[in-house]
């Protein structure tokens, strides 16, 4: 495919007959599917599945996490369908990729949700993909690491963050997007001393053993030094990478549930994610974008381009397996 095709493919969510390639559409047409990837419930050959998780029953204060999967698909439109830059490969030419939709749950029976959550993860991992989500606000990357655990065993977290999210609480039922790596380490399916937290900002006495690297050690030390600290505790162990948006500061990323001054920049982060490249990456997300706080769009386009960078990184994890 090349530029031209633009004039005459549109809608290639659906109509692209492989997982594979670029999509050179209208950037302000078509159906609006994760990077133009074919939208199936197929999961035959597919090498990564990206799924949405419209939920946001547990933010802190602004709600609107639920519109989330949709705007960061629409953002990701505007994102040239060249290889993503920066990167010596092309993940969408080299991968089976494909937008799995979202997730369907009972919005009326929000207990449900934990375990329909997990169960859509496991299906996507049983499928021998690995699965790149687009949230939805924190809480759901438990019940996602509760189908990587059962994979994978105890597996290694790589959380960016304005927040460490581990404030206690013993109640498992509890559906709360600030205690989650709470239970996640003590029910045994997060390892705190091969996990890391990075861009952290609030004060949490308890940090359940986690590696935190702050949100001032980024900026003094720099976004190589910090990969090059994230490397060593990560080591070689199978890790999550969960992405909060409100790691980046309100200035690049203002439609968030909870916005935390001194936070990353676009660029450190960048930078971080691309060199992060040779990390034992399983999975990911990118959660917290709440659209209807930023009219701008800018979040969403920031959480597109970072799901984009999980992509490569699962991509370069699977090409040198």
């Amino acid at each position: 495919m090349a530029l031209e095709d633009a004039a005459k493919q549109m809608d290639m969510a659906f109509t692209r007959e492989d997982l594979k390639g670029p999509s050179y559409e209208l950037t302000f047409g078509g159906a609006t599917s994760f990077l133009r990837r074919k939208y199936t419930k197929d999961l035959t050959g597919v090498d990564i599945a990206v799924t949405g998780v419209p939920f946001d029953q547990a933010v802190t204060n602004r709600p609107g996490t639920r519109l989330g999967p949709r705007a960061i698909r629409e953002a990701s439109a505007l994102q040239a369908p060249d290889a993503p830059y920066g990167w010596d490969f092309d993940v969408l030419s080299e991968f089976a990729i494909a937008d799995y939709g979202d997730l369907a749950f009972d919005y009326g029976h929000v207990s449900q949700f934990p375990a329909a959550l997990t169960a859509h993860i496991k299906t996507i991992l049983d499928a021998g993909a690995a699965s790149v989500v687009l949230g939805g606000d924190h809480y759901i990357s438990f019940p996602i690491l509760k189908a990587y655990a059962e994979k994978y065993g105890p597996i290694s977290l790589l959380q960016f963050d304005a927040h460490t999210d581990t404030w206690a609480d013993d109640d498992m039922d509890r559906i709360d997007h600030g205690t989650m790596f709470y239970k996640a380490v003590k029910s045994g399916i997060v390892d705190p001393a091969t996990s890391v937290q990075v861009g952290i900002r609030t004060t949490n006495e308890d940090t359940m053993g986690v590696n935190i690297i702050d949100a001032r050690e980024v900026h003094e030390k720099g976004p190589q030094a910090t990969v090059a600290k994230i490397k060593e505790v990560l080591g070689d162990r199978a890790c999550y990478l969960t992405f909060d948006i409100d790691a980046l500061d309100p200035a690049f990323a203002p439609g968030t549930g909870t916005p935390v001054w001194g936070g990353l920049t676009s660029a450190q982060t960048s930078i971080m994610l691309r060199d992060l490249a040779g990390i034992n990456i399983m999975g990911g997300d990118v959660v917290e974008v709440s659209p209807p706080f930023d009219t701008t769009g800018a979040t969403a386009i920031a959480g597109a381009h970072v799901a984009t960078e999980i992509l490569s990184l699962l991509g370069h994890r699977m090409r040198t397996a």
